[in-house]
């Protein structure tokens, strides 16, 4: 039985490869893109899941773009991370299509209530469309199977010392969405982190005869480049969002933890920091899934054969 999602992205090289994952696969029916602002500016993102898209051949999939900025703070990209474009690294095509005439949330409720099945919400971005939605159609959250999202961290952060960038962009919007009652799935760094692929691997996919492997050869080389300082210990580049669909497609290839997780907006040194309670100290709801463990040979598999699909 095929998962109907909406990816909410913000593309984004681990984006991409995260779109086309959904593509890809025949156990996901990817129903609508929407984008938001984090790894680049709302235009770049939005213009980025079309170029993505276009690429693909895959038009036929409706667009919308969401809200361009954070729920309370200004909003911070990661250029530095994903270039100028947000996809550096590859020579993409133009858009071909036009994107929806309506907002983000706008185009979740429709999919949503047209839909004769539960939908799962993906959201491999900071959480500020998905909130706003939350918060706009109420009435709609029984429609929602699971939110599955890539961000937060047990620990470790990526952007700040305890906090994760998806999660940092915008604490607000992830504290509502986390404590909205609906199933979740996490993948936070701890997860991503070994989610990585090799230079040996990156080298490989540009084996794969078509153009969508040879954009990604691209676009993993420059992605690469920024994980190579020292500090952070990798040996390849993390593929966060990634791990994301591989969830949905095959979860025999994660371990996981039930856990409540929740968001602390209020700290000086820690605000966005995902609060996991491991040890289930609070007595809260466990809430969330949380992906703590990969079968990284089993993960680059089903990258690789999914880059093989394409013509």
């Amino acid at each position: 039985m095929m998962t109907k999602i909406i990816l909410d992205c913000d593309p984004g090289h681990d984006d991409a490869l995260a779109m086309m994952m959904a593509i890809a696969s025949p156990k996901i029916d990817l129903a609508a893109v929407t984008t938001s602002a984090g790894n680049q500016t709302p235009d770049k993102t939005l213009n980025n899941a079309m170029r993505m898209l276009t690429l693909m051949k895959h038009e036929e999939i409706p667009v919308a773009g969401g809200n361009h900025t954070p729920l309370v703070k200004p909003l911070e990209t990661a250029g530095n991370v994903h270039g100028k474009s947000g996809l550096d690294g590859a020579e993409l095509p133009d858009p071909d299509f036009k994107p929806q005439n309506m907002t983000a949330i706008e185009l979740m409720a429709k999919t949503i209530q047209e839909s004769n099945e539960k939908v799962t919400l993906v959201v491999t971005g900071p959480m500020t469309n998905a909130a706003i939605f939350l918060r706009v159609y109420p009435e709609l959250t029984n429609k929602i199977e699971r939110i599955v999202f890539m961000g937060g961290a047990m620990g470790l952060g990526n952007w700040t010392p305890s906090v994760e960038f998806n999660i940092f962009v915008d604490p607000e919007a992830a504290k509502i969405v986390l404590n909205a009652g609906i199933p979740l799935t996490m993948a936070p760094l701890n997860v991503t982190h070994k989610a990585q692929i090799l230079k040996d691997e990156i080298k490989k996919v540009d084996e794969i005869n078509n153009p969508v492997a040879h954009a990604f050869y691209g676009l993993l080389n420059f992605f690469e480049i920024y994980h190579e300082a020292p500090k952070w210990g990798f040996k390849g580049a993390p593929l966060h969002d990634p791990c994301t669909l591989a969830w949905l497609i095959d979860p025999s290839m994660f371990e996981s933890k039930l856990m409540n997780v929740d968001v602390e907006t209020q700290g000086e040194l820690t605000t966005g920091e995902t609060v996991c309670d491991y040890y289930e100290l609070t007595g809260k709801p466990q809430n969330t899934d949380v992906l703590l463990g990969i079968d990284r040979p089993k993960f680059i598999k089903l990258i690789m054969d999914s880059l093989r699909t394409f013509d």
